[in-house]
């Protein structure tokens, strides 16, 4: 029964996040809030503890996660910044393995190298759910979003598989750079061919077996969708393979799937909403069960520091800040010194390219925020060696990931408002191209009547090819007021989006009255819930679709 009340208990807590969010007079992130939820729940007086498992936390939170944010991504932005995501999911993580595993060994002589260098791969992830809670979409400008998200989605795996080496290294004593780097590539092709598969396998289902149909109910196809992340990592890392990237790739396999004509609206308007759900709950699991752990972790490795004295307190402290300095002096080097070879490479080809600007490097830097895979990597380090000794400096490794966690998110909320400060919202990065696609489809959809009327009245007499007319009339001036609401001409697209505004208020006062009359007849029993509810459905998709194209009107 203790574990059903903790789980009741931390629902509630992200619920609360969630609604107490927009009661607070200073807007603060998400992220910071179920934090600081998770560290009041931890108040011992409160009795809530629960033990941080690094194993069933990477089970069970990181591949949903992932597989949503694979699901979600830009494929041709990632595509388009590929060279950026590898050169940071890559190079950066084994350059701040590197040198990060030898500074924290010369600056902490206690702390063996293997450790050191453990301590360095849990610190080289970043965490693209926390930039996007701090930061809030369509502010930071998209191409460096895309970067960041992208290598968040794939520094996880290179982070993780150098860990197991440094693991590997601290137990045996043994490491080969050459077995290192092919394990890697095996690793993360393995992971990405898995997930992949996975993910293609469950989706090519017969339609008839997953209720793929408009007339069935498709929460069974739903349900099984929520297995692919777990089904892709669970596979991945019992083959040896890297579960993380099988996540995401199962995601992005997901998206392309997931578009095919033999899946209606009607399932993909579930499975997105079931996931916006997913995403949002364990998004705030996460971080309250990150503020959970935080109080035990600090306080306890505080409280024996003072015990030794004030001098090792400040000790502590001394080596998270420059942890954290050399951290972000790294990140701010690799950044400049890719930028400056980009803009090099294309002055050599005639192209203009402005060097780096200060803003643009800050923001890259700062955007670099360490998440809940830092914690639960560093947590998995083993408690003793092979011959039973304990692993000396496992304990200030500990100390040190979780105060770099904090900081880096504290930095982050405090830096990016003022590195954004001055610069307007981004509105829509892809309005023209949007424009575009809104024209074509409705020029499309007005072709498509036409040729569909023209068949329809073959077969029809005098009366009833003047209705069949009528309707094809009313549903083509739909799109026909479409395209003038997207045209070029100033005063028809003015005109046009004027008429659209009343029509929308005509239709909004509609919905209002057609949903208070079927409340009506249900409390006069005149019709059952049932009925009741597959009419409200009705309404409330017809409500969103409304909502929908008046928010992507209004961004364009």
């Amino acid at each position: 029964m203790e574990i059903v009340f903790t789980v009741l208990i931390l629902l509630l807590a992200v619920a609360l996040s969630g609604l107490g969010l927009s009661l607070l007079p200073v807007k603060l992130p998400l992220p910071l809030v179920q934090i600081v939820i998770g560290a009041v729940l931890a108040w011992p007086r409160l009795g809530l503890h629960v033990t941080f498992d690094p194993e069933l936390f990477m089970l069970l939170f990181i591949p949903p996660l992932l597989f949503a944010d694979g699901w979600r991504i830009p494929k041709r932005e990632l595509y388009m910044q590929r060279r950026a995501i590898l050169m940071l999911a890559l190079g950066l993580v084994f350059i701040t393995v590197g040198v990060l595993g030898y500074f924290l060994h010369a600056m902490i002589p206690s702390m063996p190298l293997p450790v050191a260098f453990a301590l360095a791969a849990v610190l080289s992830p970043t965490d693209a759910v926390a930039l996007t809670g701090i930061a809030g979409r369509n502010r930071i400008p998209a191409n460096l979003m895309h970067i960041l998200e992208g290598e968040a989605l794939m520094n996880d795996a290179s982070g993780l598989v150098a860990l197991k080496f440094a693991i590997a290294a601290a137990l045996t004593g043994v490491f080969s750079l050459r077995d290192a780097t092919v394990s890697f590539l095996i690793i993360a092709a393995g992971g990405l061919v898995i997930g992949a598969a996975i993910s293609w396998a469950v989706t090519e289902i017969p339609a008839r077996l997953l209720k793929f149909s408009e007339d069935d109910d498709p929460a069974a196809g739903v349900v099984l969708t929520i297995l692919i992340p777990f089904a892709a990592y669970v596979v991945a890392e019992r083959v040896g393979c890297s579960g993380i990237l099988a996540a995401v790739s199962a995601g992005m396999m997901m998206n392309i799937q997931s578009l095919r004509d033999s899946i209606p609206s009607a399932v993909r308007v579930r499975m997105t909403s079931t996931w916006t759900m997913i995403e949002f709950v364990f998004n705030g699991m996460v971080f309250i069960l990150l503020g959970l752990q935080f109080p035990h972790i600090i306080g306890q490795a505080l409280i024996e520091a003072h015990h030794d004295g004030n001098a090792q307190v400040g000790l502590l402290f001394g080596y998270v800040v420059a942890t954290v300095l050399a951290l972000y002096a790294l990140r701010f080097v690799w950044v400049y010194c890719l930028r400056w070879v980009a803009s090099r490479g294309a002055a050599k080809h005639g192209i203009d390219s402005a060097a780096p600007g200060m803003r643009t490097l800050a923001l890259t830097t700062i955007g670099g925020v360490r998440g809940a895979v830092t914690l639960a990597g560093v947590l998995s380090l083993p408690v003793t060696l092979e011959n039973g000794a304990p692993l000396e400096g496992r304990d200030l490794a500990i100390f040190i990931a979780s105060a770099v966690i904090l900081a880096s998110l504290m930095i982050a909320v405090i830096g990016l408002p003022i590195l954004m400060r001055g610069t307007a919202k981004i509105r829509n990065p892809h309005a023209a191209e949007e424009r575009m696609a809104r024209r074509r489809a409705a020029q499309a959809a007005i072709r498509a009547i036409d040729e569909e009327h023209d068949e329809l009245i073959e077969q029809m007499d005098e009366a009833a090819s003047a209705r069949c007319a009528d309707s094809a009339a009313r549903v083509m001036g739909m799109y026909r007021q479409r395209l003038e609401q997207l045209g070029d001409d100033e005063a028809p697209r003015v005109a046009a989006k004027k008429g659209e505004v009343i029509e929308t208020r005509l239709k909004m006062a509609a919905l209002r009255a057609e949903r208070a009359e079927l409340l009506r007849l249900r409390s006069a029993q005149t019709i059952n819930d049932e009925t009741l509810n597959k009419l409200m459905r009705e309404l409330d998709l017809s409500e969103t679709a409304i909502v929908n194209r008046k928010r992507g009107m209004a961004a364009s």
